[in-house]
């Protein structure tokens, strides 16, 4: 179960980089604010899921 955790890391980390371009795309577009905001949590959750991912394989290792 601790190697499942530890790969999901790279799925989020792909997640993130996705909604970075997304977010630059919206922003040369000129996108509606709710789209930006919609990129800009996709990437914030997408660090907080990271953390939580490592802190929860950290306390399945013990």
């Amino acid at each position: 179960m601790i190697s499942g955790m530890r790969n999901a890391v790279p799925v989020i980390i792909a997640g993130i980089v996705l909604w970075t371009i997304v977010l630059i795309i919206a922003i040369i577009l000129n996108a509606v604010a709710k789209i930006i905001l919609t990129c800009l949590l996709g990437i914030v959750l997408g660090f907080i899921g990271i953390q939580y991912t490592k802190r929860r394989a950290k306390r399945e290792e013990k």
